[in-house]
């Protein structure tokens, strides 16, 4: 049985940083491809950012997608923060980026929500 349990997220402010962590069971974080999606009060869930055997990918600059293979975790760092990065952020899983990119994502976290004052 996969599980993706999130950690992190709460209300910061805007130009600081977050950390968001998925810690996975029943999959190695290694052999996945492993996402983050964030889905904003009347939007789409929209893909952030995602790594997976030979690649990383992230929605800008401002984020960070990492892996610890040892801890079977995938972490997502976000500085700064904006405003409009308010939203519930999901840790995912899938067999490629792309296929993440497509949504094509087999676990899904939980998710955790941020809050971003201005």
């Amino acid at each position: 049985q996969v599980q993706l349990v999130q950690s992190g997220g709460g209300l910061v402010q805007a130009g600081g940083s977050l950390r968001l962590s998925c810690a996975a069971s029943g999959l190695t974080v290694i052999s996945s491809a492993m996402g983050w999606f964030r889905q904003a009060p009347g939007k789409e869930r929209e893909f952030v950012a995602a790594i997976d055997r030979s690649a990383h990918v992230t929605y800008d600059d401002r984020f960070t997608i990492s892996r610890d293979n040892a801890k079977n975790t995938v972490t997502l760092q976000v500085n700064p923060l904006k405003p409009e990065d308010t939203a519930v952020y999901y840790c995912a899983a899938g067999y490629n980026i792309q296929a993440l990119r497509l949504k094509r994502i087999d676990y899904w976290g939980m998710g955790t929500q941020v809050t971003v004052s201005s």
